[in-house]
């Protein structure tokens, strides 16, 4: 069966859009134009993926998130008209792993989704019992295996983890986190990292709810331990 990508977007000229190239690529798509709806159908059964806009009539986006986070572990990707920063942020607090500011490439979004989708299928599978890492990074498929399982991370926060990881006890200044993330995917401030934290953290709880492994170092950064 296809798999199932949810798109929550109140311009219906977008939805088309984005579900013929989903179509095209082998998805299979549910499309609402508020949130209500489809918080809804994806509690009857949840999808592989979420696009969400931000902007939505009624129910905002971010409030829309929000309340799938309570029960819903599929990957969301964030699609917003605005550019600052701080609505990005808004986005990644709330519990969505990935962003794509408008106006976007359809193909991108494609191609987001597809590896979202990859990385959270990934953490279903055991790796301690299929010849992985019970625990350990996997530098060639951008992935973290937690518990024997696969954390189902965004390349940003793969990256973020994986340098932690490495030295566990060193702290890093928010400065030194940015510097190492890839330009591709380094958003504009340090603010940015502690939502990155956040979602690592509650992908890490979800796999071992007494991990507590992201140690905050006040005024200065975030330290590793084991």
């Amino acid at each position: 069966m296809s798999r199932v990508v949810v798109i929550i977007e109140d311009d219906s000229k977008i939805r088309d859009v984005l579900a013929t190239y989903l179509h095209d690529a082998g998805y299979a798509t549910l499309e609402f134009g508020d949130g209500l709806g489809a918080i809804d159908a994806i509690r009857e059964k949840e999808p592989a993926a979420i696009i969400l806009d931000l902007m939505l009539p009624g129910l905002g986006g971010v409030h829309v998130c929000e309340r799938l986070r309570k029960f819903c572990a599929a990957p969301i990707l964030m699609l917003t008209a605005r550019i600052d920063e701080v609505d990005r942020l808004r986005g990644l607090d709330s519990g969505a792993d990935d962003y794509v500011c408008k106006p976007f490439s359809a193909r991108e979004v494609v191609a987001r989704i597809a590896a979202l989708i990859r990385r959270a299928e990934g953490r279903v599978t055991r790796p301690g019992t299929a010849g992985g890492p019970a625990h350990g990074i996997d530098d060639a498929g951008m992935r973290i295996a937690w518990g024997g399982e696969w954390l189902p991370l965004s390349p940003t926060e793969f990256q973020l983890l994986a340098m932690l990881m490495r030295q566990p006890g060193r702290v890093f200044t928010r400065g030194q986190m940015l510097d190492a993330m890839s330009q591709e995917y380094r958003d504009v401030s340090d603010r940015a990292i502690d939502s990155h934290i956040k979602n690592i953290r509650r992908k890490i709880v979800a796999i071992a709810p007494d991990a507590r492994v992201l140690v905050s170092v006040y005024g200065i950064g975030y330290r590793f331990e084991r």
